[in-house]
């Protein structure tokens, strides 16, 4: 009577299968007493992205939103909206790869993305990609729109997907990274080009090469080890 309520009867496993429990293990975060485990994707995810948004295409689009419209809470709300889609989506991506492509070889390429991200994170982004015009919808749909549509294929998002891999984690990367996005893009909504001018961005894209350069001498430490 006690074992079946905890799912077990005479040895045999009664507890639920399937996509559905997979999907729980997906986005269940470490449990109790494994605080580090808890905080370590989401302190290093935030960090990364935070610097490599700094004078990011993204981070360019938000400045001009703000300048074109002047309403900085539905601009902020729609950059969090398209963030949390975008990353969700990207860190999924990551740790369905990683779920499918374990071994040490696969560490070996994720640390080269970290490496290749680095080197990336170097080239100063231009605003020429970014929309000319705006749509006729709101100021908030206008911008999880435009901003969604930009994210995708850029260094962040990348970087969503490789850190999502290296952790094996969905929830807690998608949290780090749209933290880390928040923090580089609201003051500049609500400074504008002025935000992006408090610390010269050269060194800023330097600090974030570093960053992704430590995280792939890491990965690839740790994949030498295994």
């Amino acid at each position: 009577m006690i074992a079946a309520r905890f799912g077990e009867t005479n040895g045999v496993d009664l507890r639920p299968h399937g996509p559905g429990r997979g999907l729980r293990r997906w986005l269940k975060p470490p449990g109790p007493g494994k605080a580090d485990s808890l905080l370590e994707p989401v302190l290093i995810s935030t960090l990364v992205v935070a610097l490599a948004e700094i004078g990011d295409r993204t981070q360019l689009l938000a400045i001009v939103l703000a300048t074109r419209f002047r309403r900085p809470i539905p601009i902020i709300l729609g950059i969090l909206a398209a963030t949390l889609a975008n990353h969700g989506l990207a860190a999924a991506v990551g740790y369905l790869v990683g779920d499918f492509l374990k071994g040490r070889w696969f560490q070996y390429v994720v640390a080269a993305s970290f490496f290749a991200t680095a080197a990336w994170t170097l080239i100063p982004d231009k605003d020429d990609d970014l929309p000319k015009e705006t749509s006729h919808f709101g100021v908030f749909f206008t911008t999880l729109f435009t901003f969604f549509v930009v994210e995708m294929g850029d260094k962040t998002q990348i970087a969503t997907v490789a850190l999502a891999a290296r952790f094996h984690q969905i929830l807690l990367v998608a949290v780090g990274t749209t933290l880390g996005m928040m923090a580089a893009n609201i003051p500049a909504v609500l400074l504008g080009e002025a935000a992006t001018r408090v610390v010269p961005l050269k060194w800023v894209r330097i600090g974030a090469a570093l960053v992704f350069v430590g995280l792939g001498v890491w990965t690839l430490v740790e994949a030498m080890r295994g």
